[in-house]
């Protein structure tokens, strides 16, 4: 008899990431000359002060024992000092601060520690696709949230039935948002709060992009709502604020008890972060306006000339708030993966296709700014000669 996998894997689409990344290996081993707008994977290697903290601290013996697994509290001390200068979220780092191998990791563990078999998750369609995981990973029901140009990313969950919000147990919110970087307002999130409160669910927050925003507009968190302590858990990410992405290292942080659930499932799952890493991060958080604000002067450079030339090809291209992704509606008519394959094939640009990302999303492109301003030009330029 062949094997087959757990049905809970049946279930799932493919990963639209692992599928971009087949055909680009096929792409350059045909000595294709690649330009990646692909996956969102910083280019700008990690700050030089980081690296040189983890050197000095690989080199100490004290480090290469297993980590505590809710993080060093020296590390958890600099995350809630840091939440405190750049949203004025005061965070008790021993209970409401809790470290993860990644925020993807946290995401995909989350349902697990705090939504039972058969209990509703929303979340946002476009999105990441490990909010439907995680969910049908933990035996929980998917309701997804339709971000369209018509509410401008913000749903209104004020207009679903009582009945739709009294079974909710978790809602998803993505802001910024990838794939279209909406940022939402403050008196948006005050009233998922307040429903929150109301209703009896709780909210995930995945904040991976709050700082990544430009023109100086910085995005609010969850938990600067009144009252958000009670009823949200934020996911924060190294990745994308110090270009750690290969370090795998991020953070939950905000409702003491969801924090604590989160925990005691990962205490049987995983055993920490290299203790080096966290140490390093401090440095990172110490120095994290700084590092912010020099990535965000580079990517809103990139993202100018990108939506320039786009524009000027007859792209219908809106520069977006923050993320440093484009969302982009395809050409010609064309679905998104035969979008993707033909950027590919005439032209060597690897985007990522919308279907993946979301249900009515097959009308998209995703363009990511992890690539330099010179390839950024000569992405313009083979799009033009191929007529695209």
């Amino acid at each position: 008899m062949s094997f087959l996998p757990a049905r809970r894997l049946q279930q799932l689409p493919p990963y639209v990431f692992v599928a971009v990344d087949k055909l680009k290996r096929e792409a350059i081993a045909r000595g294709a000359d690649i330009i990646d707008f692909g996956v969102g994977d910083p280019d700008l290697g990690t700050p030089r002060l980081i690296t040189q903290a983890l050197a000095r601290a690989a080199r100490d013996p004290a480090t290469h024992r297993y980590p505590d697994g809710e993080g060093s509290l020296a590390l958890r001390e600099a995350v809630a000092a840091y939440y405190g200068r750049r949203f004025g979220v005061r965070l008790d780092p021993r209970t409401e601060v809790t470290t993860l191998i990644g925020s993807k990791e946290g995401i995909a563990h989350v349902a697990g520690a705090v939504v039972n078999p058969g209990e509703t998750v929303a979340f946002p369609d476009p999105g990441y696709p490990v909010y439907h995981a995680g969910t049908l990973f933990a035996g929980g029901r998917s309701r997804r949230l339709y971000l369209t140009e018509a509410n401008r990313g913000l749903p209104d969950l004020e207009a679903w039935p009582t009945s739709a919000l009294s079974r909710l147990r978790l809602l998803w919110v993505n802001y910024p948002h990838s794939p279209t970087g909406t940022v939402a307002p403050l008196d948006y999130l005050e009233k998922l709060v307040w429903l929150a409160r109301k209703h009896d669910f709780y909210i995930c927050s995945d904040a991976a992009y709050v700082d990544v925003y430009f023109d100086g507009v910085k995005p609010p968190s969850v938990l600067q709502v009144r009252g958000a302590r009670g009823r949200v858990l934020e996911f924060y990410s190294c990745s994308k604020s110090f270009n750690m992405t290969g370090w795998r290292l991020g953070f939950a942080v905000g409702h003491a008890g969801m924090v604590a659930a989160l925990r005691a499932f990962k205490n049987n799952v995983d055993s920490g972060q290299f203790a080096a890493i966290q140490r390093a991060a401090v440095v990172g958080f110490e120095n994290a306006e700084k590092i912010v604000a020099a990535n965000n002067r580079l990517y809103q450079r990139r993202r100018d000339t990108l939506i320039r030339g786009l524009r000027r090809l007859d792209w219908e291209a809106e520069p977006p708030p923050a993320t440093f992704y484009v969302w982009l509606k395809t050409r010609h008519g064309l679905r998104s993966m035969a979008m993707v394959k033909a950027l590919l094939e005439r032209c060597a640009i690897v985007a990522t296709p919308g279907f993946g990302l979301g249900r009515r999303s097959d009308d998209h492109v995703r363009l990511a700014l992890t690539t330099g301003e010179d390839r950024i030009r000569a992405a313009l330029g083979r799009l033009a000669a191929a007529g695209l």
